[in-house]
């Protein structure tokens, strides 16, 4: 059973479940896509008691959830590692866990939180993938014809996640009014409701500019989105994945390219350039700077790769008879 991907015969809420996912819908304002993952990881959570109580309906209620102990947590994480989970996985279910908890202490009076003393296994530290300066200049570099709607929009959409490293959702939710021309600036609303200034660089300028003017032609009445879809709708985060995807394919890049990847790379360029970890993490909208530092190994790596090819003894030379 792995209770991440399996879209088959959903069980039934119980209702705290609902009325917490309300709770981060309404009152802690989390973006659509957070919530879908905490909506998952509250799923498995279910899964994995029907699964103890073996009752073959496919439904519990809220007084077997209140009743789950430190043991019967553990239990679910050492099924759920077993069945293919990873460390990772398991360690962001458990958070959500241990938030729907902290939510039945605060509104509900519930004795304890289940999930306070779990521990996930841990698994091998995978760094972001971020493109090189070169690469990113590759994927940016092409020009759209003056009636090429499509091509014109993308480029803004591209140059902008690279220029400022916007997450995808926070660049969907734009409006036209969130970018500031003459101060060069957009205005962002990152995670938890919280909106922060970054920069936008000239090129990201010159490429909105271009895309604003044909933007009216799919618009349509009610939409505020500054990034549409062919049928005049905000554009859907799938959306701007394929079309990077396809264009990074157009430009004979290798590595698979996806929204985060100009995230990584935004991060990883500036901190090359800078080494200024605080203003890194503002510009991403980390509230914690422990997030930014991953950043720093990708800069160490860059410092590596270089002395590898530069230094006459970094690499060893081959042995001769």
């Amino acid at each position: 059973m792995n209770p991440l991907h399996d879209k088959q015969d959903l069980p039934a809420l119980p209702s705290l479940l609902g009325e917490y996912l309300t709770y981060l819908s309404s009152t802690r304002s989390l973006s659509v896509q957070t919530q879908h993952h905490y909506r998952r990881d509250l799923i498995a959570l279910v899964r994995c008691t029907i699964a103890q109580h073996e009752n073959g309906n496919n439904k519990i209620s809220d007084i077997s959830l209140t009743r789950l102990h430190s043991h019967d947590i553990r239990h679910f994480i050492a099924r759920l590692h077993s069945s293919g989970l990873s460390g990772r996985s398991l360690a962001r279910m458990l958070s959500a866990w241990r938030g729907f908890y902290r939510y039945l202490i605060r509104h509900h009076h519930h004795n304890g939180n289940p999930c306070l003393d779990v521990r996930v296994p841990k698994s091998p530290h995978k760094l972001p993938h971020a493109l090189s300066p070169d690469e990113a200049a590759q994927l940016l570099t092409f020009n759209p014809s003056s009636n090429d709607m499509l091509a014109t929009r993308d480029l803004a959409i591209f140059e902008l996640f690279y220029s400022s490293g916007l997450r995808l959702t926070e660049l969907t939710q734009l409006q036209p009014t969130d970018i500031d021309f003459t101060g060069g600036t957009v205005r962002v609303t990152g995670k938890g409701n919280k909106t922060r200034i970054v920069p936008v660089g000239e090129l990201a300028l010159r490429a909105l500019q271009a895309w604003l003017p044909l933007r009216s032609a799919w618009l349509i009445p009610g939409e505020t989105a500054l990034f549409l879809s062919q049928r005049g709708r905000r554009i859907h985060p799938r959306t701007i994945a394929y079309r990077l995807h396809q264009r990074a394919q157009l430009q004979n890049l290798d590595s698979r390219v996806h929204p985060h990847t100009l995230r990584h790379s935004f991060a990883s360029h500036l901190l090359q350039s800078s080494g200024d970890l605080r203003a890194v993490q503002e510009m991403l909208g980390h509230s914690s700077i422990r997030s930014t530092q991953v950043y720093t190994h990708l800069d160490f790596q860059h410092l590596a790769k270089i002395y590898d090819q530069a230094h006459p003894r970094a690499r060893k030379k081959p042995k001769t008879d």
